[in-house]
């Protein structure tokens, strides 16, 4: 199962809405081939690792790490369930059930009732991490987010003046890019557009790159400028607003190349849970929160953030510093969000502190 992970890894959130899944086959006591899952429309990891070891999987045992898929109504790709009995293998170790409702055990059963024997449970927690993104969105409807800020040590993003390029160094903001290449959507709000004018695209080693990530701009109050860089850039831009904006605007948005959708006032602007479920309906399965005080400070208020990432510079701004996060905030220290399983990793002289938050856990957690 180790080895079936491992082949996931490099392939992590890079092929929505499909999962990022590893299989590998193991025959006398040795693994003969390894698969994982390719973008769509290619093939799932268990089919990259049966016709990898050809006739050797018959009487071979296969691991993976998701419960391999059987057929349901619009399935665009052959079930690898079907794969694996054609194939014959003799076993199965699956680490996690699918919680699609389309599988969720219909692929174990379909296994079992050809004469496969299968194992589930093996590699579960490292499976249940490795899957978060996916899991959640197939549980729930909605993306799995990701909340980014870079900040100094005294929890300022910016000056008073508004300065704000850099805080962090040139690896930290490295990192951001591959992990931008790795998420479905960056959010974003409308001071961030104004003050910064970023381009929002991944450009992991300094590349565009091919797969770009749906780019989000929450703006109640129709202040993105047609002129905005990442109006410009490759991939596609959605805005998110409320009918009270100018419709001018949002007609001008479109011509420039934007898709517009209209969504409940919040209570700091757009209503933030419709827009996840928005995003939820069309495939996203992860999102990356880069906004400013304001769009982080509602994401929190309102236990939107399954999970963070604070790069923390040494540096100390200090006086009228803009505060990473702002929104209401915790009455008590009780109730302010705590992150747990918490990671911290040096990235040349600044710090990334990750780790999970909010009240949604997997499944095989609870």
């Amino acid at each position: 199962m180790g080895a079936a992970l491992n082949a996931a890894s490099p392939i992590r959130g890079l092929t929505g809405p499909n999962p990022w899944v590893g299989a590998a086959i193991v025959s006398e006591g040795r693994i003969i081939a390894y698969g994982a899952t390719e973008p769509p429309p290619g093939r799932h990891a268990e089919r990259v690792a049966l016709e990898a070891a050809g006739s050797l999987a018959r009487g071979a045992t296969l691991y993976c790490t998701l419960e391999p898929c059987a057929p349901f109504e619009g399935k665009r790709t052959p079930p690898c369930s079907d794969a694996i009995i054609d194939a014959g293998v003799a076993a199965v170790v699956v680490a996690l059930e699918d919680p699609d409702v389309r599988v969720a055990g219909a692929g174990i059963a379909r296994l079992r009732s050809a004469g496969v024997e299968v194992q589930t449970g093996d590699g579960a927690l490292a499976a249940t991490r490795q899957l978060r993104p996916y899991l959640k969105h197939r549980e729930t409807g909605l993306p799995y987010v990701i909340a980014k800020f870079a900040a100094s040590l005294d929890g300022r993003i910016a000056t008073a003046s508004g300065d704000s390029k850099w805080i962090t160094g040139d690896a930290a903001r490295a990192r951001v890019h591959e992990e931008r290449a790795r998420v479905d959507a960056i959010i974003t709000g409308s001071g961030t557009v104004l003050a910064d004018d970023p381009a929002l695209t991944a450009r992991p080693g300094g590349r565009v790159a091919i797969r770009q990530p749906l780019r989000v701009i929450v703006d109640a109050r129709g202040r993105t400028p047609l002129t905005a860089r990442t109006l410009a850039e490759p991939g596609k831009v959605v805005v998110a607003t409320v009918s009270e904006s100018d419709a001018a605007w949002r007609s001008d948005l479109v011509a420039a190349g934007a898709e517009v959708i209209l969504l409940e006032p919040g209570v700091t602007g757009v209503n933030l849970y419709q827009l996840f479920q928005a995003l939820g309906r069309r495939g996203i399965l992860s999102a990356w929160i880069e906004g400013g005080a304001s769009l982080l400070g509602s994401v929190f208020d309102e236990d939107l953030a399954d999970e963070v990432w604070a790069f923390i510079a040494p540096r100390l701004i200090g006086g009228d510093g803009l505060p990473a996060i702002g929104g209401f905030g915790a009455s008590t220290l009780a109730s302010a969000p705590t992150l747990h399983e918490v990671l911290s990793e040096r990235i040349d002289d600044d710090i990334l502190i990750r780790g999970y938050t909010g009240r949604w856990q997997p499944m095989t957690l609870r």
